[in-house]
């Protein structure tokens, strides 16, 4: 694990060279191979993708090595990155295919494919790692999950944000399948007019949200209204990772 961080950190300081070539800060280093390898990196979100995989996920492989040479857990950090970079990856890939970039799609666009099925096995390697045990006793745990939600005032809030989160997810996503209720489209022209955008990832973004970020949070849901669920922590983990993004 810990030569493949060091490699793939070596990449995010290639996508933040990207970045900082397209807003016009450096010049010189990467012209050719956004024209002739991989057009769709010049777009919006393919110049924000660079950004984010050359600080986030870069300062995320920096922790990650430090924690695997000290010999610390870095479970969560792992699975956070994880749930980023394949969220990332998913909306690059779909919305060049099906949108405006699909008729420029050169062979450089396989690279891609390592970046695909390498989070998949390092995640497996990573989930493996045994949890950090919290600092309290069983008695206590026990006790607190006992508490009728209501007595759990943190978790009250949560509870409203899920149901507010779900419901603002569904309404984009009614908006990226090009809903006409009035409701909808005014809302997309007059406060997001880039989901209607020809490149696609936008509307891939909202699509990916409402089939995968929505089941999460009923799952999310329940696990606040029957605590306890061993799964709850890793599957938040990922899933912040790819709301972050």
């Amino acid at each position: 694990m810990l030569a493949l961080e060091s490699s793939l950190a070596c990449c995010c300081v290639i996508d933040l060279i990207i970045s900082l070539e397209q807003d016009g800060y450096i010049k010189g280093f990467m012209g050719f191979y956004l024209k002739e390898g991989e057009p769709y990196l010049r777009s919006a979100y393919g110049i924000l993708i660079c950004y984010w995989n050359g600080t986030v996920h870069y300062a995320l492989y920096l922790m990650m090595i430090t924690a695997i040479s000290l010999g610390w857990t870095y479970r969560s950090v792992g699975l956070y990155w994880v749930g980023s970079i394949l969220m990332s990856l998913v909306t690059l890939l779909v919305g060049t295919v099906i949108g405006k970039y699909g008729t420029e799609i050169r062979p450089a666009i396989l690279l891609n494919i390592p970046y695909m099925l390498i989070p998949i096995w390092a995640g497996k390697k990573i989930y493996g790692i045994p949890r950090a045990l919290p600092k309290v006793t069983a008695d206590q745990v026990a006790a607190e999950q006992r508490k009728w939600l209501y007595r759990r005032p943190l978790d009250v809030c949560f509870v409203i944000y899920l149901l507010f989160a779900a419901a603002y997810t569904l309404f984009r996503g009614f908006i990226a399948l090009e809903c006409r209720f009035d409701t909808c489209v005014t809302y997309a022209y007059d406060q997001e007019p880039y989901l209607l955008d020809p490149v696609m990832y936008p509307k891939i973004q909202m699509l990916v949200n409402m089939f995968y970020l929505l089941p999460f949070f009923g799952l999310a849901l329940y696990g606040l209204f029957q605590p306890g669920c061993e799964w709850m922590p890793d599957l938040t983990m990922v899933f912040a990772g790819a709301i972050a993004q």
